[in-house]
């Protein structure tokens, strides 16, 4: 094994799956689960072995007292400042896994944003990073925990991908997950997502309702809000995400975090050599852009069966580069998806409000609209014959959502010329909304066009309802994804009782570096940064 990867044959892994918590139990705590403020949180002095003392021997012959509980770690740092303090010699990855995995476990009843842990590898796993360290070795993410979401493959668990049922571990890593090891990164578990990634919340009967840590009645979006909501509250510095129709931007944007839909391809969705009909990227969710920017650069890359590979971006440099002057185009409209929606007032004043910072940073900033055309004749097609060749590997069908079914059955109404033809569309479409940047650098859209819905807004809905429903509420992020251009999801600020939203920027094919330089701009200047959820 190269020096670069972590020793993990010693170890048996320690493969949990979370128990659902019970949705119906009182919210009487903090957001998140976290301890009451007058509660002295653990210290980040570094620990041996990650592991708390063991009590003091009890007489038997004397009643035992009931333990007091146990202090939740502070808030683990960020990514970047994780790997300094590792490099410093401040903090071990022993302590950081250990607290990480403590905190996922406190909240588990309160956010549910974990479907499976590696308890014990990947405290074994931190253990060889911390000798690594020791011995002066130094990589991206060396010792670091992170997360990914249950649609990625991480060997010796199961992948979900949110549906019921048992599914075999998988045999072997994925591609993004076998470069966030090389990197050095620790994985501490898989997050939740809906079921096969299709809505904008994270519930299911599989596993429950993961909880916004702003507001735990309310959703932290989807389908990657698992991931979402573990990085806002803390529990892990940054997690991996998915995006086939804004499922990295919607629950950032929701959660008021960074997340990077990047170019199709730039991180790999091997085993699957064209996700969701080129839909699906992978992503990074992080509080910072710089962390964001990290993660991508740890992940990103192909492997030698990807039918997409774009040529190398340094995203990390580019959160450190000052954009330039730039041309910004604002735009209300979403494309048509016959719902009439358009942004809530609320969204539309922090949108706003945002761009007018961007004014005031020397760029120019005017209202355009996008010439989208009737794209969703696209996007359905592939979206729905994804949905199909997902859905028919699930050993058991009858355990899928009667949505899930009925998406099943249109995307296999769909599939074969259908699919091909609607495919074959997007060099069009990359001509006519691509005329946009023949003007402009830069597309500004609201990411949503609502704030977060309440946990269980989607419930007992039909198929059609739920698909209106989400439209009106998400109609901005898709179009994207048919295109397969990258696109970010920043803070763009709160409603007045206090939930997240954000504002997407956009780009042309392979802007990444140009949208991060932007975004680091953006947040340079508001420090959103410094806004965390209650308690974390």
């Amino acid at each position: 094994m190269s020096s670069a990867e972590p020793t993990t044959e010693r170890t048996e892994p320690d493969v949990r799956a979370l128990p659902s918590p019970d949705d119906r139990a009182p919210h009487d705590r903090a957001p998140g689960g976290q301890a009451p403020h007058d509660q002295a949180p653990d210290s980040r002095a570094p620990r041996p072995d990650g592991r708390a003392p063991a009590p003091e021997a009890v007489s038997i012959q004397e009643p035992v007292p009931a333990p007091a509980p146990a202090a939740v770690p502070a808030p683990l740092p960020g990514l970047a400042e994780s790997v300094r303090l590792l490099a410093a010699s401040a903090t071990t990855s022993t302590a950081l896994v250990a607290d990480a995995l403590a905190r996922i476990e406190a909240t588990r009843t309160g956010l549910n944003a974990f479907r499976h842990l590696r308890a014990e590898a990947a405290l074994a796993e931190a253990a060889e990073a911390d000798r690594r360290l020791a011995a002066g070795e130094r990589l991206p993410l060396l010792g670091v925990p992170v997360a990914v979401k249950d649609d990625t493959d991480v060997a010796g668990l199961p992948t979900h991908f949110g549906c019921d049922g048992e599914r075999p571990p998988a045999t072997a890593d994925s591609e993004a997950v076998r470069r966030l090891r090389a990197a050095g990164a620790v994985i501490v578990g898989k997050t939740n997502s809906c079921e096969l990634g299709q809505w904008p919340f994270t519930e299911g009967p599989a596993f429950g309702a993961t909880r916004n840590p702003w507001n735990t009645d309310h959703t932290p979006g989807g389908s990657s809000g698992g991931s979402a909501a573990a990085v806002a509250a803390g529990l892990v510095p940054a997690a991996l995400g998915s995006d086939g129709a804004g499922s990295v931007r919607i629950p950032a944007a929701w959660t008021h975090l960074v997340g990077i839909k990047p170019q199709r391809g730039r991180v790999s969705v091997h085993p699957h050599h064209d996700a969701f009909q080129g839909l699906t990227v992978n992503g990074p969710l992080a509080r910072t852009v710089a962390d964001a920017a990290l993660l991508l650069d740890a992940a990103a890359g192909a492997h030698p069966g990807d039918l997409h590979r774009p040529p190398a971006v340094r995203a990390s440099d580019a959160a450190r580069r000052d954009p330039g002057r730039l041309r910004i185009a604002l735009a209300w409209r979403p494309p048509l998806t016959l719902t009439g929606a358009g942004p809530d007032p609320e969204v539309r004043r922090a949108v706003a409000a945002l761009a007018e910072t961007l004014a005031r940073l020397g760029h120019h900033v005017e209202e355009a609209r996008p010439r989208y055309g009737l794209i969703g004749l696209s996007f359905v097609p592939r979206a729905t014959t994804g949905i199909a060749e997902f859905a028919a590997r699930h050993p058991e069908p009858a355990l899928l959502d009667p949505r899930t079914r009925s998406a099943l059955r249109t995307g296999t109404r769909l599939g074969g010329r259908v699919v091909r033809a609607a495919r074959a569309r997007e060099v069009r479409q990359h001509r006519r909304i691509g005329a946009l940047f023949d003007t402009y650098d830069v597309l500004l859209t609201p990411t949503t066009a609502a704030p977060p819905p309440r946990i269980g807004t989607f419930d007992r809905l039909s198929a059609w309802r739920t698909d209106v429903t989400m439209a009106a509420a998400c109609p901005y992020a898709w179009p994207w994804n048919v295109l397969g251009w990258p696109g970010i999801s920043v803070p763009a600020g709160f409603t007045r009782s206090g939930l997240p939203v954000g504002a997407q920027l956009l780009g042309p094919s392979r802007s990444e570096e140009r949208l991060i330089a932007l975004a680091a701009q953006l947040e340079d200047d508001l420090r959103s940064y410094e806004h965390r959820p209650p308690g974390s």
